[in-house]
This record gives structure tokens, sequence and C-alpha cells, in this order.
């Protein structure tokens, strides 16, 4: 069985849930969380091995709310579980002075850099993506593809919109089931307006799920050096090096290529406190239509 591996971007501060660690609350009656879910599609998809970016600070939070059982699972099954740790002062330069805010996804798979070899999915700890993208992600890296030739989750803008809030996405372009350009777009109300544009409501978005190549770290890392040349200086203290600004920057250059995998499954996850309530909801009626067992994992 080819390798293939789920990172998951769990180094979040969560400021918009309050202050809270919002990757770690518990949405079911079992305490499951979301990245259960998440773990549970991947591993039925056929992954093999799951890597956790998250921060030293919520290091012992985070083993006692989900890694540790989690190990003990995936040990069962044959999967091999690893833990990767964002760090502010992880840079090709020197920390600004006085600055807190995390770096960015880009820097966030960075993170796992020395420990991926294979083909491998990426996905933010904090989302419900659905089942079935995780198979077809699954068969398209275990595929033969080009060192360049990634693929994305590409999910409809209305089934990924909050009720509570405003939320931001890749608005995507997509040309013959490839992406052509991704704009990052905050403040997406339940409308599909942002700051007072009417988007598309049927439009690709993304939504950090993404299949990449071990040869994209590479990438990753040199963008890094540069983002962090010409893009640090001017904004010291809120600079982010984001996954889709630096994939939509290398399609203008047309430097890759990414398949986007089409998907009508219905996101949800946790961006504000009053969105725990319908997450725990929809999980309870997914449990009540037997798309999962209450003993989560007893079906693998």
């Amino acid at each position: 069985m080819k390798k293939t591996t789920l990172v998951i971007m769990a180094a979040g501060i969560g400021s918009r849930y309050g202050g809270g660690i919002k990757q770690l609350a518990k949405v079911d009656e079992s305490g499951h969380i979301i990245m259960d879910y998440s773990i549970h599609d991947a591993i039925e998809a056929g992954f093999n091995q799951i890597l956790f970016i998250i921060r030293r600070d919520i290091e012992e939070d985070f083993r006692e709310v989900i890694g540790n059982r989690i190990e003990k699972m995936c040990a069962a099954h044959g999967v091999e579980v690893g833990y990767c740790f964002q760090s502010l002062t992880d840079i090709p330069g020197v920390l600004p002075e006085g600055r807190t805010k995390p770096w960015g996804t880009g820097q966030a798979v960075l993170a796992a850099r020395e420990y991926i070899d294979s083909p491998f999915a990426v996905i933010n700890a904090d989302d419900y993506y659905g089942k079935s993208i995780y198979g077809e992600l699954h068969d398209y890296l275990c595929a033969d593809h080009a060192d360049n030739a990634f693929c994305m989750a590409g999910f409809i803008l209305k089934n990924t919109l909050s009720e509570n809030g405003g939320v931001t996405r890749g608005i995507c372009q997509v040309r013959d089931g490839f992406l052509t350009d991704v704009v990052e777009t905050k403040n997406i109300l339940s409308n599909a307006q942002a700051d007072g544009v009417q988007l598309d409501p049927d439009c690709f978005v993304s939504m950090n799920m993404w299949g990449l190549t071990p040869a994209f770290l590479n990438t990753l890392d040199e963008n890094f050096r540069v983002f962090f040349e010409t893009e640090v200086p001017g904004n010291p203290l809120k600079a982010e090096y984001l996954l889709p600004i630096l994939i939509g920057r290398l399609l203008q250059k047309k430097e890759l290529t990414v398949q986007v995998l089409p998907t009508r499954d219905k996101w949800f996850g946790m961006t504000y406190p009053a969105d725990k309530q319908a997450v725990t909801e929809s999980f309870r009626e997914l449990i009540d239509a037997g798309v999962y067992q209450k003993d989560l994992y007893s079906d693998l």
C-alpha cells in the first residue's frame, strides 16, 4: 500500500472563538472533537500516516484531549502518528519585535517538512469536510503525477458559510477542472456578500484541503524566504504566509497545476462560539443517519 499522509494544522490560537482552543472543543456525546471525524474519514479512505501540527504551549492539552487516544487507535490500525511544532522563531531571519501572530498556513506546513516523505493532504483541524472527499483525495495522491501536479477539494461557497459571522474563503476560478486562480477573500457573510460585494454562492472555494507532493516542500521553503525578505519588512507584526496566496501566485507563473476535486458536501466548523451548538447538532444528525457510529472508530 502506498504511503499517504494527512497533515492536520492545529496550531491556530482560535482568537475569534473567544480565546479558547477551538480545535479541542467536544462536538458529540462521546467526547469526540472535529478532528476525530477527519481522522476517521482519512483512515477509512486509506491514509496511513497522521501528522499533527500544534504549538508547544498546547501540547499537554492536545495529548490529553485527543493525541493519546488517537495514538492507541492508530497503532491498532497500522497508522503512524507524529507531532510537529509551529513556532514563531522557525523563520529565515530575525523575529520582529512585538510579533505574536503566527506566520500562517504556509509556515505551518513547513513545520512538518522533516516528517513528510510521501504524497500528503493538508487540512484545517477545526473544519469538517465531509466523508466522500477523503476517498477522492487519497485516490489522487496514490496515482502517478508530476512533482508539481497537485489537487484541491473544491467546495461550493454557499455550503461553507456561517450564520454567526464572516468567514475567510479562497474564491476559486476553475477551467476544465483545473484551478486557474484563487483569491483569499475575508468577511464573507451568510448571504455570500463580502464587504458589500455579492459573490456567486455556487462558485468553488478552497477550504485549505490540498493534495501535495514532497517536492512542494522545497518550493514552500524557498518562497518563505522570499516572503520574509519582501513582505515582512512592510508589515512585520501581521504579514502571513498563506498556502492559497502562494499557490495562486505559482499558478499565475504556470509553475504548477491544481486539479479541483468537486464536492457537494456541506462544510461546518467552529469559527465562533455560537457555531458549537450547530456543529454538535450536525454530528448528531450524521450519527442518527448512520453515516457514523456512536462508537466512532468501531467500523474501521
